[in-house]
């Protein structure tokens, strides 16, 4: 019984050391996606789920990877922040005016951008003082709205109402209500590549049917624990093993590329699940091949 305890306890605090480890990695991985909307090739960078986590004083090695990584612009998928306990915009804001210095940003809006919007007591006026910084950047800020990159791409970012955040123990989050996306981003760009925003990938398929080329999602954080042929453990939302906690997958020629993001809050664990910069490669061929759902 004795070195059961001591054998448990070792292993727990093997586990804990390497999250802790995890923590702070940083790993750059390419996904690829070719189509006939694209006139020249593009290098973008993803990034999502920062959560106000810093890898070294102001970011220094965020900021040196994505360098290195030669971005023609930088995508933000939202949860740049964490609403919860004391909120807080100086992380977030200090990194994001490095990158508007060198490169065309686009930002959209997670949970926890949009549950600072409501102004409470708690949260005050930062997502406001937040918004404000950014634009004032040039950052193209996506809160229900889509902006050009170059003449072929368009970039659109979709908020996403409370309830289809909630906590569901099966796969199955339902559907957004029909018009949901028309009625904040209108139609979607036929004749240019037409990227989406859209912070859970859940509804992938909503976003595929409105008309997305390329949908891009965060907020599962890789599933938490990730164990090789199983994937991802576990969701915010309590859904175990989904499929789509990171990666890219397909469905009818439409494509979503979901990022394990960057940072933790709440379940603040990682393993085998490496804070990712996620680059995006465009190519103007006719084909993409992908993973099907």
């Amino acid at each position: 019984m004795i070195l059961g305890g001591m054998a448990a306890a070792g292993i727990g605090a093997g586990c804990f050391v390497r999250s802790e480890y995890e923590k702070e990695c940083l790993v750059t991985e390419v996904a690829a996606f070719r189509s006939p909307k694209i006139k020249g090739r593009r290098r973008l960078v993803f990034l999502s789920d920062l959560h106000d986590k810093e890898f070294g004083k102001d970011n220094e090695r965020l900021l040196k990877a994505i360098e290195e990584a030669g971005p023609d612009a930088i995508l933000i998928g939202g949860d740049m922040m964490v609403c919860k306990g004391k909120p807080g915009i100086e992380v977030p804001v200090k990194l994001i005016s490095r990158l508007a210095e060198k490169y065309p940003v686009y930002c959209g809006n997670g949970n926890h951008e949009n549950r600072m919007e409501q102004e409470t007591e708690v949260y005050g006026d930062q997502y406001r003082r937040y918004r404000k910084a950014l634009e004032e950047m040039g950052v193209f800020y996506l809160a229900n709205g889509s902006a050009p990159l170059g003449e072929d791409i368009v970039v659109s970012g979709a908020d996403l109402q409370e309830k289809y955040y909630k906590k569901r123990f099966f796969h199955n989050a339902g559907s957004l209500e029909k018009g949901y996306l028309e009625s904040r981003l209108g139609e979607a760009s036929k004749e240019r590549f037409q990227i989406l925003l859209l912070h859970s990938p859940m509804y992938f398929e909503d976003a595929a049917r409105w008309g997305a080329d390329l949908t891009l999602s965060g907020h599962f954080h890789g599933g938490t624990i990730r164990i090789p042929g199983l994937g991802g453990v576990m969701t915010p939302q309590y859904q175990f093993f989904l499929p789509w906690c990171a990666g890219t997958f397909e469905k009818k020629g439409k494509y979503l590329a979901v990022s394990r993001g960057l940072g933790t809050h709440s379940i603040n664990i990682r393993f085998n699940n490496k804070p990712q910069i996620m680059v995006i490669e465009l190519f103007p061929e006719p084909k993409i091949s992908g993973t099907n759902l």
